[in-house]
This record gives structure tokens, C-alpha cells and sequence, in this order.
């Protein structure tokens, strides 16, 4: 014989804090927990001179099973290469193609000439409040313009994780 429990949620029997919830499609929600995992990887070299921002290659796209969900967000550039004295690299990360955060617009490289930093990582928690599709990506320029910046300088390979956290 077989027994079906149905329920769409359970509580703590002290205090009746949600401890979990089922929703319709039967996805199991616990607050705190990550939901699923995308990454988006890109290793093709990039340069620019400009002080405009242009695009990495690197994007990753994910679907939150809630609104509520936030969406932990880890970045990492290795082999950030630079020719010019007094420069820096500009770093952004878009979601949709709009500014959510400001990574670095700091010198990295000391004022020096060829000059290469091993990596640049960054963690951000966004909450983007959807349960549609989102992309995310990230934008670079030469903080000086004129002056030579690269990602994915020297064999190096961009990564871009997505982790949906449950609310």
C-alpha cells in the first residue's frame, strides 16, 4: 500500500516560522538554500583603448523559481594585462544590460608598464525581485583611454556563477 502526504508548507511547531514550502510545480523552497547553479565561461582575449565600456564575452542567464529569490552573483577575470603607465580597468556588472553594481575603477597595476594582475574576483547578492529570465554580464573599459587593457590576457579564462538563493 502506498501513503501520499500532501502539503504545501511546514512550519516550526514552536514559534510557526515557515521552516519550508512547496509551490504548485512541487520545487522545495528553504529559505537560505541555493535553488540551482548556471555558469557562463568565456576565454577569448579582449582589448580595448577606450574610456567607453564594451563587453567582456562573458554572460550567464538564469530563470528564478520566485520572486522573492536573490541571486548570488560571483565574477572572475584572471590575466587583466595593461601597457600603459597611469591607467586603470573599469569594471561593471550588468543585469539585463543596465549597471547594477560598479565592480573597480582602481589602478590594479601600480603605475607600471606591462603589467600583468592574475585575477579580479567580485561577489555580489542581488535581488532582482523576477521569475523571468534574467542575464547577467560585465562591461570593462581603459580608465585613461588611450591606454591598452586586456581580460583573458595570457590563457586565462573568465567565469561568471549565478546561485539562486531561496527567500
Amino acid at each position: 500500500m502506498t501513503s501520499i502526504l500532501k502539503v504545501s508548507e511546514i512550519q516550526d511547531p514552536t514559534n510557526s516560522n515557515t521552516a519550508l514550502t512547496i509551490d504548485a510545480s512541487g520545487n522545495v523552497n528553504i529559505p537560505g538554500h541555493v535553488m540551482q547553479v548556471v555558469q557562463g565561461e568565456y576565454s577569448t582575449v579582449v582589448t580595448t583603448s577606450s574610456n567607453s565600456f564594451i563587453a567582456t564575452g562573458l554572460t550567464a542567464s538564469i530563470t528564478p523559481t520566485s520572486t522573492s529569490s536573490k541571486i548570488l552573483v560571483l565574477v572572475s577575470h584572471p590575466s587583466i594585462d595593461k601597457r600603459t603607465n597611469d591607467t586603470y580597468l573599469g569594471l561593471r556588472l550588468n543585469r539585463d544590460g543596465s549597471l547594477i553594481k560598479e565592480i573597480t575603477r582602481q589602478d590594479m597595476f601600480n603605475h607600471q608598464t606591462n603589467t600583468t594582475s592574475s585575477n579580479i574576483s567580485y561577489t555580489y547578492l542581488d535581488s532582482p525581485n523576477s521569475a523571468s529570465a534574467l542575464t547577467y554580464s560585465t562591461v570593462f573599459n581603459s580608465g585613461a583611454g588611450n591606454a591598452q587593457v586586456s581580460i583573458n590576457w595570457n590563457y586565462g579564462a573568465s567565469t561568471l556563477t549565478l546561485m539562486e538563493i531561496a527567500q
